[in-house]
């Protein structure tokens, strides 16, 4: 009697089991996926985006990736699944263009790249023309789109400063990452004296931001595209769409992103 009870229970908690993955399945049923590779820099705009965009879209279950702009390019020509891609750097997105794998991009948001210090700045940099006294300094590496600007914007301050500026700040780097929030990480860790990242990736209270003059700075433009062959086509002109929007646009803003412009393609 013992034995049977038990089969019986075991049977009735298989039936319970499977009438609540059916339950499930039938709730997720008539939500498309819409699969959006976008910079790392992006994540927290874009998770509140997700937020917003979602309950103006019932039907749409929104799935975010996070990369280096050039990791995602290269998931993207390598037949990684995708709908949306929104891109830090120019070249990565126009790469794909040539390639026919994305089509009518536009550059939605801006940013500009600022020094960060740990809280108590043991390296005393309280101005951009102090990075030479950093020990241990971080960047992103030459591929990846923080890292190009850094290096532009090391360029533009040795015409003003003299070249031994520009080689005196490279010479004091210890470490190259492959996105923004790896830099920003090294600093928050207390193993950097200070980094090169986007205000956006300020974190207050994590961080000290010491700004960048304009005339060395870069202005960082963020393209978005929907992926050529994409599934859900509709939604990603939906998702550029919203980004596009006040809506869109005002979180952006209050994330820190700089004003778009017109559409680039």
């Amino acid at each position: 009697m013992r034995t049977r009870s038990a089969a019986i229970a075991v049977t009735l908690l298989g039936i319970l089991g499977a009438a609540a993955v059916a339950a499930g399945d039938d709730e997720g049923e008539g939500r498309r996926k819409l699969q959006v590779f976008a910079a790392s820099s992006l994540a927290d705009a874009f998770r509140e985006m997700e937020t917003a965009f979602e309950a103006a879209h019932a039907g749409t279950d929104v799935e975010l990736v996070f990369a280096g702009s050039q990791v995602l390019r290269l998931q993207i020509e390598q037949g990684a699944r995708a709908d949306v891609f929104a891109s830090a750097d120019r070249r990565h997105i126009e790469s794909l263009e040539r390639a026919g794998l994305v089509v009518e991009y536009v550059e939605f948001a801006g940013n500009e790249l600022v020094v960060i210090v740990p809280p108590d700045n043991p390296a005393g940099i309280e101005s951009f023309g102090d990075l030479g006294r950093a020990r241990r300094l971080v960047v992103g590496t030459e591929n990846v789109p923080v890292g190009a600007y850094t290096r532009e914007m090391l360029r533009r301050a040795g015409e003003r400063k003299g070249r031994g500026f520009e080689s005196t700040v490279l010479d004091r780097v210890v470490s190259e990452e492959s996105n923004a929030r790896l830099v920003r990480a090294k600093v928050e860790l207390g193993v950097a004296d200070a980094a090169i990242v986007y205000r956006t990736d300020t974190a207050p209270g994590r961080v000290r931001a010491i700004p960048v003059p304009h005339w060395a700075n870069v202005r960082a433009g963020y393209l978005m595209a929907p992926v050529a062959g994409s599934a859900n086509a509709e939604g990603a002109e939906q998702w550029i769409g919203f980004a596009e929007s006040p809506a869109g646009r005002e979180i952006l803003s209050r994330r820190g992103f700089l004003g778009g412009s017109a559409p680039a393609r």
